[in-house]
Formats: C-alpha cells, structure tokens, sequence
C-alpha cells in the first residue's frame, strides 16, 4: 500500500495491500477500497462506502458523504461502487437514504468526469459517462451505456433508460426511454441514438426494428396507450423493443414526449 505520509487513513477503514493513496487525502472510518484503486490528492472518502477494484478516484473528490437530503436523519446508509470506474476531480457521490433504499449505487467501467455530483440513492449502471458538470439528483436511475453531455441536469426521480443520450445543457425532468436521443430546456426527444448503437456494434436489423419503435412512439400520433399497444406487437420479434416496452410499464415521472 502506497500512502502519502500527509494523507490520514482511518484505522477503521480497509485498504488492499496495493491502494495508493494521494497527499492530504482523507479516508474515513468504515470505507473499503479494493485492489488496484487509487485516490489523488486531496480527495475525502467517507463511509459506509465500498468501493471495488481496480477504480481511479481523481483530486479533491468527495466521495461518500451523507446525503443532501432534509429527511436525513444519520441513519446508516451506504455507497458502492463496482469496478474500474474513472472518478475524475472535484466529483460528489453522496450516500443513501433510510426512505430511497438506503443505498447509492455506481456500477462498473463508468466515466464520471469533473464536478459531476450523483445525489442520495442514485442507480447507475454500467459503461456509463457523465460529461462535466452533470448533475443526478436524488432517486435518479441511469442504464448502462447511457452519455449525459456537459452540464446535464436530471430532475430527482428520473430514469434514463439504457444507450439514450442526453445532449449537453440538456434539462431532463421525465424518463428518457432506452436508445432515445434527448436535448432541450427541458429535454426533448429528438430521435434515436443510433450512432452509440453502431459504435456499439448493433446492427442495422436491430437498430431499424429500434427505429421502428421510435416513430411508432413519438410519431405515429397515437396516446401513450396505444403506442404500448402496437409496440407490445413490435416486441415479439425484437428483444431491444422489449426493454423499450418493459421501461415504459415501469416509468413513474411520465416520458419525454
């Protein structure tokens, strides 16, 4: 283990025998990082967190922190992240909630870049990346694969299904559905995010039937109900139109429409 002698780690705290940890970095008590982590300069990780292998943690992070949440009351809650996320400088991750599920979540090989903040509770999945400036708040769910651009602001509540993209400066106060293309104040759709799907390698038989989806819900001019309806149909040959009709039924704050 590689400690700058001006960092303080808690005794409390569980470090792999390989962590580096940066100069005046602070470790709280309660917090576990695994093998092949690292934690630049400055940076302050508190606990109850659990942080995975092999995750860069970048200068003057504050990682673990209680929430910013009113109806917090210091009951225990956690932080956990996954694996070989980049967490670049400045970002803010508080923990959960007794009332959200006492638990924020950060999946695996996320790119989280500087000043992002994930509220209380938050759901991340995986291969995700925040841009600069992002900003979940609270109970926010985001898929895998999911881009937020550059000064993105997600209402609390909120779920962004997997492979959308949210342009930069986009204000995103209801669900994005998976593979949508969201911009605007506030976000709206604006098609279907096919050039992440190709990078992605989906081909052009599924990236037509996801197409298909698409007009069908936002430009067939049916209600919401009948969209569902018609692609309940459109679901029995296409896997992807399935996760689009399954994040419709589980959708609470209404879509992007």
């Amino acid at each position: 283990m590689s400690v700058h002698p001006t960092a303080i780690v808690d005794p409390g705290a569980r470090l792999a025998a390989d962590v580096a940890v940066g100069p005046y970095s602070v470790i709280g008590a309660d917090v576990v990082i695994g093998e092949g982590s690292s934690v630049g300069a400055h940076a302050l990780i508190e606990g109850p967190t659990r942080i995975g292998l092999r995750n860069r943690i970048g200068a003057y992070a504050a990682i673990g922190g209680d929430p910013q949440d009113k109806k917090y009351h210091g009951e225990r809650s956690e932080l956990l992240i996954g694996n070989d996320n980049t967490i670049r400088e400045f970002v803010t991750i508080n923990r959960g909630t007794g009332d959200g599920g006492s638990v924020t979540r950060i999946g695996d090989d996320n790119w989280i870049m500087a000043y992002v903040h994930v509220a209380h509770d938050c759901l991340v999945g995986d291969h995700a990346v925040l841009a600069n400036n992002a900003t979940l708040a609270g109970h926010v769910e985001i898929g895998d694969h999911v881009v937020l651009g550059g000064f993105c602001g997600v209402h609390q509540f909120c779920k962004i299904g997997a492979h959308a993209f949210a342009a930069m400066f986009a204000a995103i106060n209801r669900d994005v559905p998976p593979f949508v293309y969201a911009a605007g104040q506030f976000a709206q759709p604006r098609g279907v995010n096919s050039e992440g799907l190709k990078r992605r390698g989906f081909s052009a038989k599924r990236i037509a039937a996801i197409k298909r989806a698409y007009r069908t819900l936002y430009m067939s001019g049916k209600t919401l109900a009948e969209a569902r309806a018609e692609l309940a149909v459109q679901a029995g040959m296409s896997e992807d139109v399935r996760a689009l009709v399954d994040f419709i039924d589980r959708s609470e704050r209404h879509l992007v429409r």
